[in-house]
């Protein structure tokens, strides 16, 4: 079995594969200052309660966009499982081909979930994930990752809005029921939420109008794909979304242990 591990800003997902299979998927919270004992200790009370068994996790794959939690996760993973993780990162066997300025700038998860998509869907794509940070990623249909858009998530916008205004409170993400606000919290999560189906429209209007006009895509065969923790919410109200797919990161990271299993050596460590 494959333990997949996927790090992002606010949260950690853990995926467990058998054979390929997704069996069973967890979410932490992404904790910078957390040891590799404290994961260690979370990771096996979540296989404990889920009956897995530790002892049958074959290898470990770990992608991360905060640098400082690789270190713990890296000693959970030979503390407690006695493997030395593999890490998705430049160099690696991904299938994509990165067209852009520096290949090394873009983010671990940018390049896994255009993976997924570019596995799991045909034509060209357009690959967004409502996270921490709002990401639009483009992938040809020949696999080339050809760059996209980043903007400050749903959950930074509102974060901003309570620290740096003196009398504006912090409000839950919810859709309202209006676009016209009666008071200041309705005011708010209307001009956060909407704000940002707005903007995602107007990106990915532009994204499509450029890659018929610059890269000579047809405009039928282009498909845009959605994950992400605001994925859900951010779906009723944006209709360029062809597809929510929430397991998308977590199923990229199985899809590009598979690509390089072959390349795999000393996996096996002593326990400390």
């Amino acid at each position: 079995m494959l333990l997949a591990i996927d790090v992002g800003n606010t949260n950690v997902m853990l995926g467990v594969f058998d054979d390929g299979k997704l069996v069973e998927r967890w979410r932490l919270t992404t904790d910078p200052v957390r040891t590799a004992d404290e994961y260690g200790t979370l990771v096996l009370q979540l296989f404990e309660y889920d009956n897995i068994d530790r002892t049958k996790i074959d290898d470990i794959i770990i992608a991360t966009v905060v640098p400082s939690v690789l270190f713990a996760l890296q000693h959970m993973s030979i503390k407690y499982f006695e493997i030395n993780p593999f890490i998705v990162e430049t160099g690696i066997k991904t299938g994509l081909s990165v067209q852009c300025d520096d290949p090394r700038q873009i983010g671990s998860d940018r390049i896994v979930n255009s993976v997924a998509a570019h596995t799991k869907y045909e034509g060209t794509l357009i690959v967004i994930d409502f996270g921490t940070a709002t990401t639009i990623s483009v992938v040809t249909d020949e696999g080339e990752f050809i760059g996209g858009t980043i903007a400050p998530g749903l959950k930074i916008s509102a974060k901003a809005l309570f620290e740096e205004t003196a009398k504006l409170p912090h409000v839950e993400l919810e859709t309202p029921s209006k676009t016209i606000g009666k008071n200041t919290i309705e005011s708010m999560q209307s001009g956060l939420v909407y704000g940002h189906m707005g903007m995602t429209e107007r990106i990915v209007a532009g994204i499509k109008k450029e890659l018929v006009s610059v890269y000579g895509k047809k405009l039928e065969d282009i498909k845009v794909i959605a994950t992400g923790g605001m994925a859900s919410m951010m779906e009723e109200g944006v209709e360029c979304i062809d597809y929510i797919d929430k397991m998308l990161t977590i199923e990229g990271l199985a899809i590009i242990y598979k690509k390089n299993i072959k390349s795999r050596v000393n996996k096996r460590v002593q326990g400390e």
